[in-house]
């Protein structure tokens, strides 16, 4: 058998595995799915036991891992909850994160290039990591829980623009024209999503939802397509396109088929989660450096310093301009989870480590502190604020996703 072969079925059986794994463990202690899927990577990979190596196929299938969990990402915003003073907040307090990140990172890479992937990935907030863990204390719907959604939604959104702006390789002025003629097209692209759908689109819709025509998860995906066209064509980062497509997407089904829409989504979270987005985090385990950061010295050390990093420059930030509604719990609640950092992490530092800006070792560290963040960092938000009650959100509503 080839070496993808092997390797591709090695990775299905750790993306069968990490679930009843998260299941056992999370009876006692709540341990993220990712977690497992990329410590099993590392397990299988290079620096153990040497039974998975990476290719051309392998990458790429891990590439299209990689868009579909920014598309689902962008596709858990909730703009009901994600408005006013809340969301002006978050994102001051982003910018401000960003301009300490920047500035720290810097410092810690000794270049520019490399100083802007350690900048932006301190930036990132794990939504989708968050808001299941929301979702089980049922504070969610609450008013923390929408505050966490807008500091966390650009934690999300705000990376993936800082990336296409400083990390395009042309000028700002430039990059800011493309970004703009990219929100151009986003915008009108969302004035269509808002636009009543024929009554035939409704009847196609749930006439094949069910049999293999599958018009609407197909419908999704030329959407998805088309996205990450216009974004490669204007030579944005594709995670651009992505994240858009996952906004207009839900603006679509919200509109054209409100009570099929959380089906349809089911069906794409089936080929995203089901398949493609734990060969990506899988990968991440296989090309972990393991080696360079058990050697002790500055990879090992940088892995608690940037996990501090994520509290001061994620945290700090969110703490001083948290609303002001927020008691002492929930401000340090909201500020744990703000800080909560992978996937987005993930992402980052794999482009940086293959536009060879970033070197294994820092990639490693981060994504370390990274996998530190999610483990630690819920679990002591939710018993901080064990003794407080979710408080019902006035004015706003909106449905659960993830």
């Amino acid at each position: 058998m080839s070496q993808s072969g092997t390797t591709l079925i090695l990775i299905m059986a750790i993306a069968v595995l990490a679930p009843l794994l998260a299941y056992g463990v999370g009876r006692k202690l709540p341990v993220p799915l990712v977690i497992f899927e990329i410590l099993l990577g590392i397990l299988v990979g290079p620096d153990v036991l040497d039974w998975a190596h990476t290719d051309a196929l392998i990458d790429g299938l891990s590439q299209l891992g990689l868009t579909m969990l920014i598309f689902l990402a962008g596709y858990e915003i909730e703009f009901g909850k994600v408005r006013g003073d809340t969301l002006r907040r978050s994102v001051w307090a982003w910018l401000i994160a960003l301009a300490l990140g920047l500035a720290t990172g810097v410092l810690l890479g000794g270049g520019y290039t490399n100083g802007v992937f350690i900048g932006v990935a301190l930036t990132s907030t794990a939504l989708g990591t968050v808001l299941p863990v929301l979702r089980d204390a049922g504070d969610l719907h609450g008013r923390f829980g929408s505050v966490v959604m807008a500091f966390g939604a650009v934690g999300e959104f705000g990376p993936i623009i800082a990336m296409a702006l400083l990390l395009s390789g042309r000028g700002a002025g430039e990059s800011t024209v493309l970004l703009a003629v990219f929100a151009a097209l986003t915008a009108g692209a969302v004035h269509w999503a808002l636009r009543p759908r024929p009554p035939w689109f409704s009847r196609v819709i749930a006439k094949t939802l069910h049999t293999s025509g599958q018009f609407a998860v197909r419908f999704v995906f030329l959407l998805l397509a088309g996205m990450l066209g216009a974004s490669q064509a204007l030579g944005l980062d594709i995670l651009l396109g992505a994240f858009a497509a996952g906004l207009i997407t839900r603006l679509v089904l919200t509109g054209a088929a409100p009570e099929s829409g959380p089906e349809i989504l089911e069906k794409i979270e089936g080929v995203g989660f089901g398949f493609l987005v734990p060969v990506f985090f899988v990968v991440t385990g296989i090309e972990f450096d393991l080696a360079s950061l058990l050697d002790g010295g500055r990879t090992l050390l940088l892995l608690p310093v940037f996990l501090l990093l994520f509290l001061v420059v994620r945290g700090g930030p969110i703490w001083f301009l948290a609303p002001r509604d927020l008691d002492r719990k929930d401000r340090g609640g909201l500020v744990l989870y703000g800080s909560t950092a992978l996937p987005l992490v993930v992402a980052i530092t794999t482009i940086g480590v293959d536009d060879k800006a970033m070197t294994a070792g820092e990639a490693a560290a981060l994504v370390g502190a990274g996998m530190v963040s999610v483990l630690v960092f819920p679990l002591i938000a939710l018993k901080s604020r064990s003794g407080a009650k979710a408080r019902p959100v006035e004015g706003i509503s909106g449905s659960e996703s993830w």
